[in-house]
């Protein structure tokens, strides 16, 4: 059961606009609770039990959203470009412009991105002192020597920086292409294909199929899920946000 709320911060949460901009909502008239018309922004509401409304609209209270997208190839990672955004393909979630994609994922790229308004999450699931692991399936011209996997498991110079070590599995060799999975710690501009062009294997193809402790799985390309509790612990306990224990 939910705890009674400020009405100005419920509003807020369920992304009627800052507290100030949903304070002069309230004091405009423009709340009913119950039917009844509330001017004080302080009013205390239990959204569970209570219908409360913004100019006749339903307030849906969902403070933490977390769903994972398989994003296609010709989306921009962005909550807004001139060019077609990932938030497109989640519109019909409730509040989705308040929802921002954690790292990116390049236009041409797949797989699973991960899309919250859990700021504090967010934050920490891109910060490198967590080392979140980011997990890809490539297709590579050629195939990848001994050498190559050996440099990019040691860290490939890449002018600007030198890269964290990665783990490299080759998946199957053809005539002329590769599949490999290759994992890494980091998430600079292009870096995945800045490594493998590196070292002589320029991509074809990059889908990431998993992100922290999220896997892609077979969720079909241009849909996304929410997270159930226990995934959404997982992903707290790996940056700190739950004791490992909990």
């Amino acid at each position: 059961m939910a705890s009674k709320l400020r009405l100005d911060k419920l509003l807020s949460e369920s992304g009627f606009g800052t507290r100030k901009e949903v304070k002069y909502l309230i004091k405009k008239g423009t709340v009913t609770v119950n039917g009844e018309q509330i001017k004080d922004p302080g009013f205390k509401v239990d959204p569970e039990k209570e219908k409360i409304e913004v100019n006749g609209e339903p307030v849906i209270h969902i403070k933490d959203i977390y769903l994972i997208l398989h994003k296609p190839a010709g989306y921009i990672t962005s909550t807004k470009d001139k060019e077609a955004t990932v938030m497109e393909l989640i519109s019909d979630v409730p509040r989705f412009e308040k929802l921002f994609p954690v790292g990116r994922l390049d236009k041409d790229t797949e797989g699973l991105l991960f899309i919250t308004n859990d700021g504090e999450l967010a934050h920490r699931l891109t910060h490198p002192k967590w080392k979140v692991p980011k997990r890809y399936y490539v297709v590579i011209e050629g195939k990848l020597s001994e050498n190559s996997k050996n440099l990019l498991e040691k860290g490939v110079k890449l002018g600007d920086f030198i890269s964290k070590p990665a783990k490299v599995k080759v998946i199957k060799v053809h005539e002329n292409t590769s599949e490999i999975e290759i994992e890494i710690t980091e998430g600079k501009y292009h870096q995945i294909k800045r490594m493998l062009k590196k070292v002589g294997n320029p991509v074809i193809y990059l889908k990431r199929i998993s992100f922290g402790t999220l896997k892609l799985g077979k969720l079909p390309k241009g849909e996304y899920r929410f997270l159930n509790d226990e995934e959404v612990k997982k992903l707290k306990k790996a940056v700190g946000l739950l004791p490992a224990s909990n």
